[in-house]
Order: structure tokens, then sequence, then C-alpha cells
């Protein structure tokens, strides 16, 4: 990928200012907002949304909305971001300036992480009861790994990310990666978690798993990891992941199989008590996608009343129905 002279010209332009150096620099360590860029900087909030335009306009970072706040991230695609992965190779982080915006950003990401871990902690006994109840998460995720096989994907998109691990588990095999969740406490815990594993290629953003923030036909796999459950309507979400599946892409869903627990719809807002296989094939049919592969892990010493887990895999068959016809075309021909 080139620009052209005079787009060449206008991005080092936008670069080439020092508050917007450093910008680019603190942006290319993760997701930051204008009152986190303030703090670290110590410049005014008018000044540093200012700095934050040309750049926008320049193509040289993206923002997105969380409800009431803007993040900034550097962009990772497009000419212009290879311009900036080439000025970022280029300047020295032992700098004395870069190096105090580093060390205040670790200051930021710190307190972040505190928040993060103080909501977890709230939470923790309620999901450890989860847990205990069915197969361990290693082997729900060793499944996943293995189902969803050796492939490289380009994007990935992971619905309902809660602490982003999906995003963390199959980092190094997705060129990039969305994770979308509706609670903003969960997203900072997984901004701190994908901070901490120094998952770059991933980012995470507010959005409700009905009318997904995204364009249509997007992401080659699309993850649903133990979501279904707390809706009122699974089969709804279900045909939004498959809006923005590519023709060929794949969805994997996990969740529970049928049970009998009750007491998960008030002690845990369960809204679903598992999902059948003739179920989940059904509603994944209607949304236009094959089941390729079912997969159900129990965890026996468990005993009685152990819930099992599921995973499922399901395909666009568009691509699929497009090379066929296209061969049969050829064979008439």
């Amino acid at each position: 990928m080139s620009l052209g002279l005079d787009q060449l010209v206008e991005t080092l332009k936008a670069a080439g200012e020092t508050t917007r150096m450093r910008l680019i620099a603190l942006l290319s360590a993760g997701d930051l907002t204008v009152t986190d860029l303030t703090d670290i900087l110590g410049q005014s909030q008018p000044r540093i949304s200012r700095h934050l335009k040309l750049l926008l306009e320049a193509g040289l970072i993206e923002r997105y909305q969380e409800g009431a706040w803007a993040y900034f991230r550097l962009r990772r695609e497009g000419e212009e971001a290879g311009v900036a992965g080439e000025l970022l190779a280029a300047l020295s982080f032992g700098d004395a300036i870069v190096a105090r915006d580093g060390e205040r950003l670790t200051a930021v990401k710190r307190e972040r992480a505190a928040q993060a871990s103080e909501y977890f902690s709230r939470n923790a006994a309620e999901w450890d009861e989860i847990r205990r109840l069915h197969v361990s998460e290693e082997k729900v995720e060793a499944a996943l790994v293995g189902l969803v096989g050796e492939k490289p994907i380009d994007s990935l998109l992971d619905l309902g990310t809660g602490t982003g691990r999906i995003l963390q588990l199959l980092d190094g095999r997705y060129r990039k990666a969305v994770g979308v969740d509706a609670s903003r406490d969960m997203l900072s815990v997984a901004r701190t978690n994908l901070d901490k594993s120094g998952t770059s290629r991933a980012s995470v953003r507010h959005g409700d798993i009905f009318n997904l923030p995204l364009e249509g036909q997007d992401f080659d796999l699309i993850t649903i990891h133990q979501v279904l459950h707390f809706l009122d309507d699974p089969q709804a979400a279900i045909a939004e992941a498959a809006r923005v599946l590519r023709p060929g892409g794949r969805l994997a869903i996990i969740d529970f199989a049928p049970h009998e627990l009750e007491h998960l719809r008030e002690a845990h807002a369960h809204r679903r008590l598992g999902f059948s296989h003739e179920t989940m094939a059904s509603w994944l049919a209607k949304a236009g996608l094959d089941v390729e592969k079912t997969v159900d892990l129990q965890d026996e010493a468990a005993g009685k009343g152990a819930l099992t887990v599921t995973l499922w895999l399901a395909r666009d068959p568009r691509l699929l129905m497009a090379e066929e016809d296209g061969l049969s075309q050829a064979r008439r021909a």
C-alpha cells in the first residue's frame, strides 16, 4: 500500500507536531479517552480535542463512542496506518518526554485496573458458583480452540465479551478483533486484561447485541460465549450475529444444554435454562447458517445436576454456494 504525494505530505503534516506525535505514541498502547489524554499530557481538553480532530481527519486514529465517553485508538489498517507505524518505529521511546508520557500512561492504566479489580471482586463469588456447576473453563476453551482450528482468522468478533477472555485465548490467530459488551464495568475489566496480556490487535466497545454498532459482513469468525442464556430473545441475537458475518464465515456458540436448575433464574438472572441441539439448529437455519459441528462437554465428577456445556459451530454457506454455482456454470460451458 502507498500514498500519493499530496496525501503523504498531508499525513506527515498531521503527525509532524510534538503533541500530536505524543498522542500517536500513547494511542499505539491502547484505547484512551480525552480525559485520560489530558491527565497524561497535562494540557487542556480543548487543545487535546483539537489535536485529536486533526489526527482523525488525517486517518491516523479512529474514534468510537461508549455511552457518554469517546475513546480514541491508533488505526491499524490502511495506508495512513502504515505511515504511523513507520513513524513509531523511528521514534525513541527512551526520549525524556515520551518516557514521561509512558510513566503517566502506566499510572492511568493502574487506576483503571484498580477499578476493574474492585468490580470483578464484587461479582467473583457469583461467577465462581456457576463455574462449579459445569466442566472446567480450561476444557471448554480447549474444545473451542479445537473447533476453530488452525486456519488464520482475519477478523474476529466476540459478542458479550465480558472479561475479554476469548480475545486473549485466540490472540495470535486473528489479524484484528473486536469485543462487544453491554456492561461498561465489564468493558473496564476487559481493557485491563487486554493491557496486561499485551493483546494489541483487539479492541472492545460498548454495544447492544441486538443492534450491533458494526457494518454488515465484516467478520469471518464470531463467538458468543455463555451469553445467550441471559437473553429474552436469543434467536434475535443469532440473527444479528449472522448479519455481520462474511459469506463463508463461521459462528461459534458456547452455552448450556437444557437443565432444570431453576434457582439460576433468580440468583443469576438466567432467562433460559439451556438450549437443545434441535432448538439451536432451528435458530441457526433461520439465520441462514448451517451447523457444521456440535460438541457436548460434561464433568462426570461433578455428580447429579451438573451442567452440560455445548459448543455449536455454524457456517454461512453463501461462499460455498457461489463456488458451486461457478463450477456448475463452468461445466455447462
